[in-house]
């Protein structure tokens, strides 16, 4: 039954390799300088490295904007994202897959009465227009570079040709590894929770855990999906566009990887935290409008002359409909496959907000007597589902973030601690003394999320936060981040 659901995810999967190769290799197959077959090879090879390697690691805010419970809910979920993605690919635009995702996930919301943060989704959406506009900056600075560098140097153009060639296909490599690694979760993260494979070790040379091995069917379709139709899109971002050069592909395919970096990098976030200097937001940014805005800085680095705005005016109304048509597509199904199918699509989560858990919330908007009276009346009344409790929390809280945090830490969510099963999870990062802790309340249960994240504090220092400060900041992200998926684990399902 698991692999009748999962061949929506696998369609996903090839969705996302017929639409996304064209963000690794397009520019090099329609400058002539990589041959599609050569260019399909290295993609499916790398991509599925990526998958395998560096997917169980990857972080999405995705998860923050819905959590799909039941798995006829993500078959649903994936077909109605690949279904978009699908269609879109058959008219030759390079879309998002995360795009597609988002908008999946958000018709699932609506139809299970879930709450979509906004605040998340706005970040992602500030990202699809931030990260084409940088792409594209950053692709006239370094094509500025390019020709100087260029008319100052003697090197032959045969010589030049070879090193433009050996560029492309090597940051086309390392693209596809990135995309595999940071993909992945869209295509396969929604069935991770129900996965049955195990974990294989072969011959003690390698392992394999249940995620790998789930990722690596995903990884497996998508390459599939470059093989087979990934071509045309190709064609569409790497000649329909802009006619460009060979130098100009290896700048677009450079300035993409340049985006993706900066969007992704703690390292660079916590050096301009602790400088004083805004940040960048860890969202995963869509690799297609980062190659697309790359490729019009080319066109406006050339006098916007070749730019052919009616292509481009065709991609953009394929990045604004695409995740309105999957919310439309995804709604519609799930009615079906509930009503027509008699499949369970979600599993109904209550809620209830106690004096115990609103003591752990601290927030000045509680002691005005408003906010007071209208949390006396909600006080341990069950709410069964998460629309009903924001109605009621939004009549005297206008704070948007702090309804998000009243309505999880009234989420009844069962979990019960299972330390020998915890401490056989291979790559979690504890440290000695955070799996002592976890043992100190091994077979215990809760009820709420707040319940596990006390307790365990009160037993280990090592899972306690740290003062809100520069230094600690990177600290707590890293120990909230584990937090959640020790939560993850240790649901009863």
């Amino acid at each position: 039954m698991f692999f009748i659901f999962l061949t929506s995810g696998l369609f996903l999967g090839w969705s996302l390799g017929a639409n996304d190769a064209a963000n690794i290799y397009g520019t090099a197959v329609g400058s002539k300088m990589v041959k599609f077959k050569t260019a399909a090879i290295l993609a499916s090879v790398f991509i599925l490295l990526g998958a395998i390697i560096g997917g169980a690691g990857a972080a999405h805010t995705l998860g923050k904007l819905g959590s799909v419970n039941a798995i006829a809910g993500s078959f649903t979920v994936a077909f109605a994202a690949a279904i978009t993605v699908a269609w879109m690919t058959k008219l030759k635009l390079p879309v998002s897959t995360s795009q597609s995702v988002v908008g999946a996930i958000i018709g699932w919301n609506f139809f299970s009465n879930s709450v979509t943060d906004y605040n998340s989704l706005t970040k992602i959406m500030l990202s699809w227009l931030a990260s084409p506009i940088l792409a594209a900056i950053i692709s006239v600075i370094v094509f500025k570079l390019m020709q100087k560098i260029i008319e100052k140097s003697s090197i032959h153009i045969i010589t030049q040709d070879m090193l433009t060639r050996i560029g492309l296909i090597v940051i086309g490599a390392l693209a596809s590894y990135s995309l595999g690694a940071n993909n992945i979760a869209n295509v396969m993260g929604v069935f991770v929770d129900v996965s049955p494979f195990k974990d294989l070790s072969f011959y003690g040379l390698f392992n394999l855990t249940s995620i790998q091995i789930l990722f690596a069917f995903g990884g497996l379709a998508i390459g599939v999906g470059v093989f087979t139709y990934s071509k045309k899109v190709m064609m569409t971002v790497g000649d329909g566009l802009v006619k460009l050069s060979p130098v100009a592909a290896l700048i677009v395919v450079l300035s993409q990887a340049i985006v993706l970096f900066l969007f992704s990098s703690e390292g660079l976030e916590h050096w301009l935290y602790t400088h004083g200097l805004p940040t960048i937001p860890l969202v995963p940014v869509s690799s297609s409008q980062t190659v697309i805005g790359a490729v019009i800085g080319i066109g406006l680095a050339k006098g916007g002359r070749n730019i052919k705005y009616g292509t481009l005016g065709k991609i953009a109304s394929g990045w604004v409909s695409t995740p309105l048509i999957a919310a439309i597509v995804s709604f519609i199904m799930l009615f079906f496959i509930q009503n027509v199918f008699q499949q369970k699509v979600y599993t109904t989560i209550n809620y209830r907000l106690t004096q115990a858990g609103l003591s752990k919330m601290h927030n000045k908007l509680f002691k005005n007597k408003k906010v007071i009276n209208a949390l006396d009346k909600i006080i341990d009344k069950n709410f069964n589902n998460a629309i009903k409790l924001q109605k009621e929390l939004s009549k005297s809280i206008k704070d948007y973030t702090l309804v998000l945090k009243l309505i999880d830490q009234s989420k009844i969510d069962k979990m019960k601690i299972n330390y020998k099963k915890i401490s056989e999870i291979k790559d979690l990062n504890y440290t000695k003394n955070q799996l002592k802790g976890i043992k100190l309340i091994d077979g215990n249960n809760y009820n709420y999320k707040w319940q596990l994240y006390d307790d365990l504090s009160k037993k280990s220092k090592s899972w306690k936060l740290k003062k809100k400060n520069i230094k600690n900041k990177i600290y707590n992200k890293s120990l909230k981040t584990k937090l959640q998926i020790l939560y993850h684990n240790s649901k009863i399902k």
